[in-house]
């Protein structure tokens, strides 16, 4: 019996062993550590990327994230992409992420609703798309927690009670996004 090819042989086997250890340890580690990073944590690290996004309801969009909320996410119309608010609630696909989240550049920590009311304040006019694909025209009146009113009216005129073709309740989740309505003005 030769002991050196023995102990050789096992000491290989161990060796061989640790590494199936390690790898599996490592591995387990790579798992629960993605398992805590989220779409919110993803979109954050890839602010100032060109993404693109499947909705609910509307053709894809596609620009720079420019912005992420606390449910919300912001297109920026640069390079020539399209510029739009979107509730996250919203959002079945999105392409051009980065892999990773460890990066992650600062993000917004108010809610949709916030953000609605900035447009609200500013009377921008904006065409909403909801989940079914309808498209409606209108400035944002009031914001309530899960809800907003839209007075509906042509883009390219102002909020006035003549102009004024229509209200509607709007719920959060009715919502696909928000676009300017006409105009050069950005959301």
């Amino acid at each position: 019996m030769r002991w050196d090819q023995l102990f050789g042989d096992l000491e290989g086997q161990w060796e061989a062993e640790v590494r199936r250890d390690l790898d599996q340890e490592v591995a387990d580690r790579t798992r629960r550590e993605r398992a805590t990073v989220g779409l919110f944590e993803r979109l954050a690290a890839s602010v100032e990327t060109e993404v693109g996004l499947r909705l609910v309801a509307g053709p894809p969009l596609r620009g720079v994230l420019s912005d992420v909320g606390d449910g919300w996410l912001l297109l920026g119309g640069d390079r020539g992409g399209q510029s739009a608010l979107v509730p996250l609630t919203a959002v079945t696909a999105v392409t051009g992420l980065g892999v990773r989240a460890a990066e992650a550049k600062l993000a917004r920590r108010f809610g949709f609703g916030y953000a609605l009311r900035g447009l609200s304040r500013d009377r921008a006019v904006v065409a909403l798309t909801d989940v079914s694909g309808a498209v409606a025209t209108g400035t944002i009146d009031a914001v309530g927690r899960d809800c907003f009113d839209l007075s509906e009216h042509a883009p390219d005129e102002p909020r006035r009670p003549e102009n004024v073709t229509g209200r509607r309740l709007v719920p959060f989740a009715a919502v696909a996004y928000l676009q300017p309505a006409g105009g050069p003005a950005a959301i």
